[in-house]
């Protein structure tokens, strides 16, 4: 299952974007973390960088 983010929690800070080994990850326009379920591995690695805890893989 790919990774979720947690909008009520992303701070849009991008940390998450470049640790993504497979380019999942990208930021919405509202500034929040957007993973892209077709190209999630579920490495866990955005998980593991979040500081604000707002990835989870479910």
């Amino acid at each position: 299952m790919p990774a979720i983010v947690d909008k009520e929690l992303c701070t849009g800070c991008g940390v998450c974007v470049d640790s993504c080994p497979v380019e999942a990850i990208s930021m919405t326009d509202e500034d929040l973390a957007f993973v892209d379920p077709d190209t999630c591995v579920d490495c866990g690695d955005c998980v593991e960088i979040c500081p604000v805890e707002a990835i989870s893989l479910k």
